[in-house]
């Protein structure tokens, strides 16, 4: 068949129906949805510095979809996960979803994971029209009002940084350096570290960039420590962030090292050992480890009950996957037994008092979409033991 011929069928084709050719482009982008199933898209580091956080949230997503589907779905359809590996580097991230996109096997997008990745991927979203729920980054710049597809679970990092900075003040320290990942993301986060350290006009110690691989750990190690801080603010995360703290730990002890919610991620907190004494850490989510936390218990119950791996019951990131999952299927639940991605969107946008008893989510109707404010401060001594 030649081109003009197959153009000409297409065009017969359309006219045969009475609708226009922009809603024939719009039912091909649901294909993702049948009547018994529907398929969810997911670019996440399953390798490199992020690898095991990325499978952990990978863990709690699909025991919570397993624990709905045993119960027949949602309005009886099976929701399935098409994971795909993108190593945290933010050209597969978009290589990723835009093959997802052309051979039209997702209907809605679940956790990418980091700020560069999802940054990539924002003007995709955007112009497809694609669900996006909870982007693993607190980044400021991403939260614009015109992004009206993606729902943000995470309060931004700049919450998170002027609550560490307030802690600083609150004790007294002077003289702060700040280590930052050398990417997108570290560098947002430095510049809101350096405009609430400014602000305050606390005496500062230098800002210093460490290695996405953590490569240089050691060596900036002992730069940061020749600058004697009172204190060091880490805008940094995954791998990289351990080969620089268990460096600078052995270099001094007793200098107190505040993070990011982000700046340990589960699997790297048994690493740091001793090191973790003196450590501060934002946390936005209950402490995965806590009985009291109704959240987590029924995170727990639902890895348990759906055959999840036991090593993950107390990680932060599954619990991150959990609700990240829970918000997806509620806005599910609202789009209707004939759901579109349109109605997806209002029906995520619609939440606005999701409740999981000591932890709620609700998005107000109103781009930018932002799930929760919550914001706590973990304090430890060492081997990871939370003093407060």
């Amino acid at each position: 068949m030649s081109r003009r011929q197959f153009l000409l069928r297409a065009t017969q084709a359309v006219a045969a129906t009475g609708l226009p050719a922009w809603a024939h482009h719009a039912l091909a982008a649901e294909e993702a949805l049948t009547a018994r199933s529907i398929t969810l898209g997911c670019s996440i580091a399953l390798t490199g510095p992020l690898g095991q956080a990325g499978i952990e949230q990978l863990a709690g997503m699909k025991a919570a979809f397993a624990e709905v589907n045993a119960a027949g779905g949602v309005h009886g359809r099976e929701i399935r996960v098409d994971a795909k590996d993108d190593g945290y580097v933010a050209a597969r991230t978009l290589k990723n979803v835009t093959e997802m996109v052309e051979a039209q096997s997702m209907f809605a997008l679940i956790s990418p994971l980091g700020t560069a990745n999802t940054a990539s991927i924002l003007p995709l979203v955007e112009s497809k029209g694609i669900p996006t729920v909870g982007p693993v980054t607190g980044a400021t710049s991403l939260r614009a009002p015109g992004n009206k597809h993606v729902f943000f679970l995470r309060p931004t990092y700049r919450e998170e940084t002027q609550r560490l900075v307030k802690q600083i003040v609150d004790m007294g320290l002077k003289r702060i350096a700040v280590v930052y990942l050398d990417n997108p993301f570290g560098k947002e986060v430095l510049k809101d570290m350096s405009a609430a350290l400014d602000e305050i006009k606390v005496e500062r110690g230098g800002e210093f960039a460490l290695a996405v691989d953590g490569k240089n750990g050691a060596e900036l190690a002992d730069k940061v420590a020749a600058e004697r801080p009172g204190a060091v603010l880490l805008a940094t995360t995954g791998t990289a962030n351990t080969a620089f703290v268990q460096a600078f730990r052995a270099k001094a002890q007793g200098v107190p090292l505040a993070g990011l919610s982000v700046t340990v991620i589960s699997s790297e907190l048994p690493k740091l050992a001793a090191s973790t004494r003196g450590l501060a850490l934002v946390q936005v989510f209950p402490d995965a480890n806590s009985q009291k936390s109704v959240v987590v218990r029924k995170f727990q119950s639902t890895m348990k009950a759906t055959g999840g791996d036991a090593a993950y019951l107390n990680s932060g990131s599954a619990l991150e996957g959990w609700l990240n999952a829970q918000i997806m299927i509620e806005g599910l639940k609202n789009a209707g037994k004939e759901p579109t991605r349109e109605r997806l969107r209002a029906g995520l946008a619609s939440i606005r008092a999701l409740s999981f008893g000591d932890f709620n989510v609700g998005f107000g109707n109103k781009a930018p979409y932002i799930g929760s404010d919550a914001i706590y401060l973990a304090v430890y001594a060492e081997n990871g033991r939370r003093i407060s």
